[in-house]
């Protein structure tokens, strides 16, 4: 007979948002194990398996701290309820951590206040809202019998049938009849429990035992600090909504979002592992990539199967149409579904496919060296230039009105180009070596055409570096010390490592903006380079790998997504974190085009 073996939860903390998915280990008849479903409409030998999902709701009322999501809170800020900041905001754990959280919990209250002085209007941010009427920061006791109302999400017909039982002072609310689950707003602060069992395809009775398991308190998804767009003119806010238009204007985002193959426990111990499981991870990205709203996503790090089987379904309900390139797999030995790529969406109401080329490095270096390198030396070129990695260059045509043409009737093309470079710091070489036959690339593209350009992506290069000085100043030093490594002498001669493309950073703008207002902004940017301080924060490294660049003749940055302070992410040590669910920080950019003047 059928017989259920095992039963467990992946994730010791359940996160509203996020699937629950038990692991069920099954013995069939013939006594082989699986952990494939019996569903009702497909029996085994008679028999199936039922699940059930329940709220344990007890008496005592439980808050959780904002900080530490899977502790329960003893404090709350007044201060935040009358400034009627979001009540999940306000709870802390300890007086350590409300102490400690202070700076940063402050800001809240500061935006809650300005936002009220802006013409008594709420501001609107990029990345949250916050509602206000005032500010202030008290410190008081939560009571354990504290309403919970502000962890509800309004009175919700229920889906189920009550099925409630009583026990030992506890309500059990049945909430699903599925054998996954995924949390709501109404199970916050309360304990979940899972049952599954075999029941006879006839009489539909229970067979043997009932198999259970309780969950931890079910705690809010953590929600990232608001980052507002920043209009580099200073001439006020940026309309959110207006995107292409006959102006126009419309907005890119580039985002490593750290594959799951690389999120290693070992890499980020100081991570909860809960924060970087993947069914966590994915749905604060998506989350998060999603409220940007911007026209171009172009992301990196983003696994085969990922994007076949959640970022372009999901994406596709926001109305984008995405593009993909995944790694070569000459060097990586794995699963070829979790290799990793770029992936590039568009908003199909504001953009259509024209045209895509795929950038495979690994083909070019087996050119160059069936070119340039002594047989005697190809094997070692090969095995030095041979990395896997790609770039994807979509280009699209915008639609004005839903049209395909402006005013004029002239079409407006655009060149999006996203890679993904080498990640290696012994190797210089091949870093600038892909730098600038992804760029050599991107010169033909742009002699057939006068055609703005936008070059994204995660360059694992620094500001100062000969790949960040290629793109920036389109030439490279002679004397730069990283041409000190190049045993193959592909970089010779160093004449030929220019570029005639007007490339500029988009977040060098800010460096250019003026007024009291903006003083903030720059204070997070490199005073050298005009880059941002950084893009990747991790525990042994912090720095920019990422950039946004765009032909300077034919774009004019209109805005930009304010970058992050260090200190704030400190205090999950660093990224990813319960808030931020990548090592690497999401850069975005509004454009305008202007009239290009001839590259030829």
């Amino acid at each position: 007979m059928l017989s259920v073996v095992r039963v467990h939860l992946p994730s010791e903390i359940p996160i509203v948002g996020c699937e629950l998915a038990p692991y069920v280990l099954l013995r069939r008849p013939d006594k082989t194990v699986s952990t494939d479903d019996v569903p009702e409409t497909a029996p085994s030998d008679g028999h199936f398996l039922r699940y059930k999902w329940f709220r344990v709701q007890s008496d005592k009322k439980v808050a959780v701290c904002s900080i530490h999501p899977s502790e329960q809170a003893t404090l709350q800020c007044l201060g935040c309820v009358k400034a009627k900041i979001p009540l999940s905001k306000s709870y802390h754990c300890t007086t350590k951590c409300f102490s400690d959280a202070w700076q940063h919990h402050r800001v809240l209250h500061d935006r809650a206040a300005s936002a009220l002085n802006e013409n008594g209007n709420e501001e609107e941010e990029v990345f949250g809202r916050f509602n206000s009427t005032g500010s202030g920061a008290i410190n008081s006791s939560l009571s354990s019998s504290a309403s919970s109302a502000s962890f509800t999400n309004g009175a919700a017909t229920p889906l189920y049938p009550a099925a409630i039982s009583q026990r030992s002072g506890e309500t059990w609310f049945e909430v699903g009849r599925s054998k996954t689950y995924t949390p709501t707003a109404d199970d916050i602060g309360h304990v979940l429990k899972f049952e599954c069992v075999v029941v006879d395809a006839e009489t539909k009775l229970p067979v043997g035992h009932v198999n259970t398991i309780l969950t931890s308190r079910v705690i809010p998804a953590p929600s990232p600090t608001p980052r507002r767009l920043i209009p580099v003119d200073g001439m006020g806010h940026i309309d959110m909504d207006g995107r292409i238009t006959p102006s126009g204007t419309f907005t890119v985002l580039s985002y490593n979002i750290l594959s799951e193959a690389y999120a290693s426990n070992d890499l980020y111990n100081y991570c909860p592992s809960w924060a970087l499981s993947w069914t966590y991870r994915r749905q604060n990205l998506l989350r998060e990539i999603v409220t940007y709203r911007a026209d171009i996503i172009c992301l990196q790090e983003v696994q085969s199967d990922h994007f076949d089987e959640f970022f372009s379904p999901e994406l596709d309900k926001h109305g984008y149409y995405g593009l993909y390139k995944r790694k070569t797999n000459e060097v990586y030995s794995g699963n070829t579904n979790t290799i990793d790529g770029c992936a590039t969406f568009f908003r199909r109401d504001r953009f259509s496919h024209v045209k895509k080329y795929e950038v495979e490095f690994n083909k070019a270096a087996q050119s160059l060296t069936e070119a340039t390198i002594p047989t005697t030396q190809k094997k070692t070129a090969l095995n030095r230039l041979v990395k896997d990695n790609v770039a994807l260059i979509v280009v699209l045509e915008a639609k004005v009105n839903n049209q395909p043409f402006d005013n004029h009737g002239k079409r407006q093309l655009l060149c999006v180009a996203n890679t993904h470079v080498n990640v290696s710091h012994d190797l210089k070489d091949v870093k600038l070596w892909q730098v600038h036959t992804l760029l050599k690339g991107l010169e033909k593209i742009a002699a057939s055409a006068d055609i703005p350009m936008l070059v994204c992506g995660d360059f694992n290069s620094i500001p100062g570096s000969a790949p960040h000085a290629l793109l920036a100043m389109g030439k490279v030093d002679p004397s730069h010390p990283d041409l000190a490594i190049d045993p193959l002498n592909i970089l010779r001669p160093r004449s030929k490592l220019v570029h005639q493309l007007p490339l500029v950073s988009a977040y060098s703008s800010f460096a250019r903006t003026v007024g009291l207002g903006y003083d903030q902004h720059r204070r997070r940017l490199d005073g050298g380079s005009n880059e941002p301080l950084f893009t990747n924060v991790t525990r042994d490294f912090i720095g920019t790998l990422d950039y946004i660049f765009y032909t300077a003749d034919s774009l004019v940055v209109e805005s930009l997504l304010e970058l992050l302070d260090e200190e704030s992410l400190r205090k999950d040590t660093a990224l990813p974190s319960p808030e931020w669910s990548s090592d690497h920080i999401a850069l975005l950019a509004e454009f305008r085009c202007c009239k290009n003047k001839s590259r030829r």
